[in-house]
């Protein structure tokens, strides 16, 4: 299932949504411009790298690279290709606005920030040894949808679902549409993987958005809030 909008109203302008988004965009826009080795050099110093955190007495000092503690922030910002960035930029745009009005402008920056940091911490317990660089928004997004199931679960978000060549649009729940996505990640780490995506990232950033949301959420905000047309909380 692929989202492409919902129906569920914000109070405030998503200033913070926004500004991640573009500065994602702004970032990917300079990593094109990166020549040759150059891209993957940038992927290399700024990517988070679970061996570089969790070994840095027997990882390799030959490839430069920015602080591990950094990369956990600056991984964030980078992606590795337009589709990748596409992907989690939709996702982005269409539930975080929500979240961003659930919890304010300030709340909602540190809760996205909190969440991409327990996506790469939990990828760096599951794989510590591993040497190839996260990059990607996905771990924090994966707290937003968190979020948004706990807070809008009634929420009706429009889908596109492929049947044989066409995408047909159907509108559902939100609960479905963040409940499928989970299984996904859950199936996705049961079968070897060879897709090079970070699943247990997308797993920690999810919980970490759940567990999240009672602390930062406005207290007007009730949890599994109705759906209405009048607004988020029917006001």
């Amino acid at each position: 299932m692929i989202p492409i909008s919902d129906d569920n109203p914000t109070r405030i302008t998503p200033f913070v949504t926004w500004a991640l988004v573009l500065t994602c965009v702004g970032v990917y826009l300079w990593q094109l411009q990166q020549q040759g080795t150059a891209y993957g050099d940038a992927i290399n110093m700024f990517g988070f790298t679970p061996s570089r955190l969790m070994s840095p007495q027997i990882e390799a000092t030959d490839t430069p690279s920015a602080a591990p503690t950094l990369t956990i922030f600056t991984s964030m910002f980078l992606h590795g290709s337009f589709l990748h960035l596409a992907g989690n930029m939709l996702y982005l745009w269409i539930f975080g606005n929500n979240i961003e009005d659930a919890m304010g402008h300030v709340r909602f920056l540190l809760f996205y920030l909190l969440s991409g940091i327990a996506a790469a911490l939990t990828m760096a317990f599951m794989d510590p040894l591993s040497i190839h660089p996260m990059v990607g928004a996905s771990g924090a997004i994966s707290g937003v949808l968190g979020a948004y199931m706990l807070l809008f679960p009634r929420a009706r978000v429009t889908v596109l679902v492929p049947l044989l060549i066409i995408l047909y649009p159907f509108r559902i729940n939100a609960v479905w549409v963040m409940g499928v996505w989970f299984a996904m990640q859950l199936l996705a780490l049961t079968g070897p993987d060879t897709s090079g995506i970070a699943w247990w990232a997308h797993v920690g950033g999810f919980a970490a958005g759940i567990a999240l949301t009672p602390f930062l959420k406005s207290a007007n905000v009730p949890f599994f809030g109705p759906r209405t047309s009048r607004g988020p909380w029917g006001r």
